[in-house]
């Protein structure tokens, strides 16, 4: 993605259910919880940036050792900050007690971050400041070892607002307001009644504190916490919580909109966020590593058994579709192939676009998410080449000499790599005029490959803001001096702002957004902007359940092709020598490429929760009242 577009969070939770000799006599160390964690957290550094955490419990411990251990960071280099804080920590014990060395027991009894039960997270924060008190995972403690509790997710609530006065309403004084405080409060509350409960049940059958507790631990009823502290929560989310006494759970929003995925064997149960990363840690084929259906929770008691238990009931499954284009690993078999049709289901409108003439056309991508799309589109280019060039040979076989069909079958669609980051360059100077030059120059390009006759055809896996494409990318591109620069989006128009975790709250940062407005002026129907002000207003105090997404009124006069072309001429400056065209995805062609993935909000307001309209109707109002702030 050209656009500066920050990724999701990413969760990793694993179990181990052997005790940790048998990980020592198989693999040759007890730490290897904490160097799968490592794997399963590296593995999804592209979901996170500005912050890594880490958790770990210890089973059946003595009272007074210490059982769970935690450590975050929001270091440039979070994920490997982290693990040195770990490694270190560890190196420093074994030095200072050689008799730990080939003793688990003792290394369990005595060295911090070993145990069975394991809690990391990567973050990218699109609420709240990047301080350490906002990385996962989060810590509510207490003295019963069953009402500790440790939380980590991917996730946005939509209605924050709502949940936070719910809690006040429980006499509760949640500090601060924001959706991971409140999630973590809302199942603390429940889950605090819960042993509250089972403790009395114990009392009443004459059992001490002391043996209540194991009573307590198996007991336990993680379902039925989930069920209530889930019960008015809009939003998308994959959440992961650990219990003090070794209980843990992974809980999925009902529409799917985040995604979970776990494997279980007889050594460990594990989840992730992203299915390679499963099959890579541990070396499992694909068909092995289940997703977690929506509204359903993975529940792992301490014992080490597991359920699988539906907490809400599922909607309309909406799993995120900008989740397969960019935000996930492409080496998942799936998403590798959904992005290659992408590409494939593009290339019509791409000739089009240049007339057929693949003779005078190079194609290149912008590094390096959607060099897999570009794949896709290339595989397609062949065949259509393929089929002039047979078409040809058979309207002319009669006449055909040896030099003319060599000639023919020599013609290749034409691939270069034409645009190369450059990483190592920062723009570090705020003035605008001094900064904009050094943006034009984030990418290098590649010199004596493009013809002034040629089309030049990049694609993209999405346009979102166009800053960077108008910037740097167009301005660079038009130095190789083509006829025609066509940039292609392997994804359809981004026009409406995302509330489930991607940073894209604001209307007026979307390049289609923009460029409706202008269509509007030039066509004298901005009044439809009042209007839809006004509906968005009268709307302000109504129930999620009723709010209609009115935003949808402001694309309505205008085709996609418009929008498109208008784009085109924004992101056009006056001294580009080259035609400029976009051409974007259709959403049609969206659902056929990435079938199980239907959430599409971002390309056609249709949100998946009644949460989703409210906050698209906010960020319109912010818009209209000149409000630089957050819909959610």
């Amino acid at each position: 993605m050209s656009d500066a577009i920050k990724h999701e969070c990413g969760i990793a939770l694993l179990r181990l259910k052997k005790p940790l000799q048998f990980y020592k006599d198989k693999y040759g160390t007890a730490f290897y919880g904490i160097q799968k964690m490592y794997l399963l957290m590296e593995k999804q550094h592209n979901r996170g940036q500005d912050g890594a955490g880490f958790a770990s419990i210890k089973l059946d411990v003595e009272p007074g050792q210490r059982y769970i251990s935690r450590v975050r960071s929001n270091h440039p280099q979070a994920i490997q900050d982290v693990f040195q804080q770990i490694n270190t920590r560890i190196n420093d014990e074994l030095l200072q007690n050689p008799t730990y060395q080939n003793n688990v027991a003792l290394q369990k009894e005595h060295i911090p971050y070993i145990g069975e039960l394991f809690l990391g997270h990567v973050r990218y924060g699109t609420f709240g400041k990047n301080s350490i008190e906002n990385v996962h995972p989060f810590l509510r403690q207490n003295n019963w070892m069953h009402r500790n509790l440790i939380v980590a997710g991917n996730f946005n609530l939509t209605n924050v607002k709502e949940l936070f006065d719910s809690l006040v309403e429980l006499g509760q004084h949640p500090k601060e307001l924001a959706d991971t405080v409140t999630v973590m409060e809302k199942i603390g509350h429940f889950l605090d009644d819960e042993v509250i409960d089972l403790y009395q049940e114990c009392k009443n059958n004459g059992l001490s504190k002391r043996e209540a507790s194991p009573v307590i631990a198996e007991k336990l009823d993680i379902g039925k916490i989930l069920k209530k502290a889930s019960k008015n929560w809009d939003g998308g989310y994959a959440m992961a919580g650990l219990l003090g006494h070794g209980d843990a759970f992974v809980f999925r929003d009902p529409a799917g909109i985040r995604p979970a995925f776990f494997y279980e064997d007889e050594e460990i149960i594990v989840v992730a966020s992203e299915r390679p990363v499963i099959q890579t840690a541990f070396n499992v084929p694909f068909e092995k590593v289940q997703e977690l259906d929506p509204g359903k929770a993975l529940i792992i008691k301490k014992n080490g058994s597991f359920t699988l238990e539906q907490i809400v009931e599922p909607l309309e499954k909406k799993a995120c579709s900008f989740e397969r284009i960019y935000f996930s690993r492409g080496s998942d078999a799936e998403i590798y192939k959904e992005r290659k049709m992408l590409g494939k289901l593009i290339l019509p409108v791409v000739l089009d676009a240049i007339a057929n003439d693949t003779d005078n056309t190079v194609f290149s991508y912008i590094p390096n998410t959607a060099e897999t799309s570009f794949y896709g589109m290339v595989e397609a280019a062949n065949d259509f080449l393929n089929k002039r060039k047979n078409k040809y040979i058979l309207d002319h076989r009669k006449t055909l000499t040896k030099e003319k069909l060599e000639e023919i079958l020599a013609v290749k669609i034409r691939t270069e790599k034409v645009a190369i980051k450059d990483a190592k360059l920062r723009t570090f100077i705020t003035e605008d005029s001094s900064r904009d030059d050094l943006v034009a120059h984030v990418y290098d390009v590649t010199y004596g490959v493009i013809k002034p006759t040629d089309n030049l055809v990049i694609i993209d896996d999405s346009i979102v803001r166009g800053t960077t494409l108008k910037k740097s990318i167009i301005r660079m591109m038009d130095r190789l001096n083509p006829k025609q620069i066509v940039i292609v989006s392997s994804a359809p128009q981004i026009r409406y702002p995302d509330c489930y975790g991607i940073d894209m709250a604001k209307l007026e940062g979307l390049i289609a957004f923009q460029a409706v407005l202008e269509l509007l002026t030039e066509t004298n129907q901005y009044h439809l902007v009042d209007q839809v002000y006004k509906k968005c207003k009268l709307q302000e105090s109504w129930k999620d359940g009723e709010i209609v997404n009115y935003v949808k009124e402001i694309y309505a006069p205008f085709t996609d092709q418009q929008i498109s072309d208008k784009i085109a001429t924004m992101l056009s400056s006056s001294d580009t020598k080259a035609a400029i065209k976009i051409i974007f995805q259709t959403v049609e062609n969206l659902h056929v490429a990435c079938p199980d993935n239907l959430g599409d909000w971002y390309f056609t307001g249709d949100y998946p929760t009644a949460g989703g309209n409210r906050v698209v109707n906010r960020a319109f109002m912010n818009f209209y009242e000149g409000k630089d702030a957050r819909a959610y």
